[in-house]
């Protein structure tokens, strides 16, 4: 139904902007080039060209676009609030139904001082660009709420597969959109007021978790935006947002051994572009740490220790290989935590006190907890699953003397009531994910994340900012 919907939206749209850019003068097929279509659409009504540039900007692009598209219809001579609302809601409908209408005609660059003059309008400037902006939050809301969110990666933990300065676009509609369950917030915020700090939600109206339907369910090795789930501090839907890829689904055995991840007693599959950790060994201060940031390889400093000559760096296997043959280097392996062996970076969930001792690459199996199954609780099982018993699903879990107690009652096993997901970094030692604190509970998943739209590198020089290869790159 989504797709059916999602084409309809689409197609109609683009059919009615190909009408209406032929009525103007220009090809209809100008319409439909991402872009390029909005840098013809402010020549159409008389905006500078160079706008498209705030196009790449998040937040600010919203804006210009729904600038430069309600000036759009304006020029057709459509001013009127119901003409504006159904142009954003609609524009499947009214935009072909306005482009086949031979009354309808293009009458100018709708900006311009001649245009106001020749077809005077009671909207001042100022009330005109309120509307634009209202309607443009409205739109952006909606967009962002139920079909489509920017998102930037923040830090390493997908390297190589995703880079710190890529901003993506993450659907919502894949795995159905979440119904906000804090629906009393500042537009375009996520828990924080931009500039002057604070809460940019309210909690006075809460709404129970519920999701549409989506085009798919979750599948082993997506990569998934979601909500922190040991955040408590803020609503669900307010906490931060990480993206992993998604390795363990409901009812799936996962486990490490030496650095090897198993789902169900197979191998998993593993990204062409994770990274791991390698020892290096040169002589004292024997690596030129500019050459390393030149080739983004980046150092693990709870290890490295220059002036002994240790290095320790997250790599790809095909970076390893060529650093391996550099001749400074005199000793080289990768870094597996040892199985039984733990320290305070590598101590993996559950964080047994008195079990099994469990590391970042020697662990499991643990099964992801599924809706309608059920565990036996026992001194090995309750450490794995209480978070989820107590704090994902709201009930109390006591350890008497003669057994497991659930809201007062004593149980032996529990069931269950929601879907859980076990998600990895690529960068499989510089990532806060699943073996460091869980389960990702179904009511924290936000959407799939699909492409990266653009990337910036901080690192770069000045013609090298902006990583051209990876714009519109889809994500594996």
């Amino acid at each position: 139904m989504w797709y059916i919907f999602l084409a309809i939206f689409v197609i109609g749209s683009l059919y009615g902007l190909y009408l209406l850019y032929r009525k103007a003068g220009k090809q209809g097929w100008e319409a439909i080039v991402p872009f390029y279509g909005q840098y013809v659409m402010a020549q159409l009504v008389g905006r500078p060209t160079w706008w498209i540039i705030w196009l790449f900007v998040p937040i600010v692009n919203v804006f210009i676009f729904y600038d430069l598209f309600l000036n759009f219809i304006k020029a057709f001579g459509k001013r009127r609030f119901w003409e504006n609302a159904a142009a954003v809601l609609v524009p499947f409908i009214v935009l072909p139904m306005w482009g086949r209408d031979p009354n309808t005609k293009y009458l100018g660059q709708s900006t311009t001082e001649e245009f106001k003059k020749k077809y005077p309008y009671e909207k001042s400037t100022g009330r005109e660009w309120a509307d634009a902006i209202i309607f443009a939050t409205v739109a952006a809301t909606l967009i962002r709420g139920f079909l489509i969110e920017a998102y930037m990666i923040p830090s390493g933990s997908m390297e190589r597969s995703l880079l710190v300065g890529d901003f993506l676009f993450v659907s919502k509609l894949n795995y159905g959109p979440r119904v906000p369950m804090t629906p009393i917030a500042f537009p375009f915020a996520h828990h924080t007021m931009p500039i002057t700090g604070g809460k940019a939600y309210s909690e006075i109206i809460k709404v129970p978790y519920k999701r549409l339907p989506g085009f798919q369910e979750i599948k082993r090795n997506d990569v998934v935006v979601f909500n922190y789930p040991e955040e408590t501090h803020r609503p669900i839907d307010k906490r931060e947002n990480y993206i992993k890829r998604c390795v363990g689904l409901p009812g799936d055995a996962i486990s490490m051994e030496d650095a090897t991840l198993f789902v169900n007693g197979e191998k998993a599959y593993t990204s062409p572009e994770f990274q791991t950790n390698y020892i290096i060994q040169t002589d004292p201060n024997g690596l030129d740490l500019n050459r390393l940031v030149e080739l983004r390889l980046e150092l693990d400093m709870n290890y490295t220790n220059p002036d002994q000559g240790l290095y320790v760096i997250h790599m790809t296997k095909e970076e390893a290989e060529q650093v391996r043959t550099w001749p400074q280097v005199k000793r080289f392996e990768e870094l597996i935590y040892p199985k039984g062996t733990t320290d305070a970076l590598s101590d993996a969930f559950p964080h047994y006190q008195n079990g099994p001792v469990w590391n970042y690459d020697n662990f499991g199996p643990i099964t992801v907890p599924k809706k309608g199954a059920s565990v036996k609780l026992d001194s090995l099982s309750a450490p794995i699953y209480e978070r989820v018993i107590t704090v994902y699903e709201g009930n109390q879990l006591e350890k008497r003397a003669d057994g497991f107690y659930i809201n007062g009652q004593k149980s032996d096993s529990y069931t269950f009531k929601m879907d859980y997901y076990w998600m990895m970094g690529d960068n499989r030692h510089n990532s806060a994910d699943s073996r460091g604190w869980g389960f990702v509970p179904e009511d924290h998943i936000v959407g799939k994340a699909l492409f990266t739209w653009m990337s910036w590198d901080k690192d770069g020089s000045f013609l090298s900012k902006i990583r051209w290869n990876r714009i519109f790159k889809g994500i594996e």
